[in-house]
């Protein structure tokens, strides 16, 4: 990015008493909008329409490691759908963290919506799957399947990660990223883009993120869309994505 500002400022001209400021903001505002909007675009509700048309159901799976509030990403996503008036299962498969089945159960619950389980240390797959034939048999628009939360280097679990995805084929493969992470979620976006082709992220926690420069840097390395931000604890605390406000939140001193 910064060569890219260098290079658009090598022999422009400016005349005197223009804001110089003013210009090389103006160039990186241009930058940073162009890497936000390089990937390709993914209509979210679009591509379920276009499912629903087919009376077939969307399929979402939901990638990443723990502690990016990834669960209660999915129940916030549920309800988005549910508000739109569309019908919702949700898989957990993740049969691996202890507490992770009765966690998204107690989602489901809040939310009004099935939920497909298996025991702990099943198939993970076979849960997805099942989930998969539930909502084709009882028409359920969406299936939002949870998997477990993996760090990147874990090659058996990367291994179940990619079976789920060679079993249910989904239409979307989400990666759920903590913003405050910065670094660390850039690099966990790059290994989970090179083992499964994520169509997209979400940021979680930018409620406590000042500027938003994980959402620059991410959609750089995967070359994929942000498609939503989550901010709070509360099923309504997440919105669609706006590349211009996460840009004006980067170069416009606080």
């Amino acid at each position: 990015i910064c060569s890219e500002v260098e290079r658009r400022i090598i022999g422009l001209r400016v005349s005197r008493f223009e804001d110089k400021r003013k210009v090389v903001k103006e160039i990186l505002r241009s930058i940073l909008l162009e890497v936000l909007k390089s990937g390709e675009e993914v209509d979210f509700i679009g591509l379920i329409e276009e499912k629903r048309r087919v009376r077939e159901p969307c399929v979402i799976v939901f990638v990443g490691i723990n502690g990016t509030g990834k669960t209660t990403t999915i129940a916030k996503i549920a309800n988005l759908l549910l508000k739109r008036g569309y019908s919702v299962v949700l898989a957990c498969s993740d049969t691996f963290r202890a507490g992770s089945i009765e966690q998204l159960e107690q989602h489901a619950k809040r939310l009004g919506v099935p939920m497909i389980k298996h025991k702990y240390g099943s198939d993970a797959a076979a849960v997805a799957y099942d989930a998969v034939q539930y909502a084709k048999a009882k028409g359920i628009n969406v299936v939002l399947i949870d998997t477990a939360g993996r760090m990147q280097t874990n090659k058996n679990l990367m291994a179940e990660m990619e079976k789920i995805i060679r079993v249910v084929k989904p239409d979307l493969t989400i990666f759920v990223g903590d913003a405050l992470t910065g670094n660390d979620a850039v690099s966990q976006a790059e290994e989970f883009s090179r083992h499964i082709n994520i169509s997209g992220s979400i940021l979680t926690k930018m409620d406590a993120d000042a500027k938003g420069g994980a959402a620059i840097s991410i959609a750089y390395v995967t070359k994929k869309p942000i498609l939503f931000l989550g901010f709070g604890q509360k099923y309504d605390d997440i919105e669609p994505f706006k590349p211009e406000i996460i840009v004006d939140r980067i170069i416009t001193p606080s």
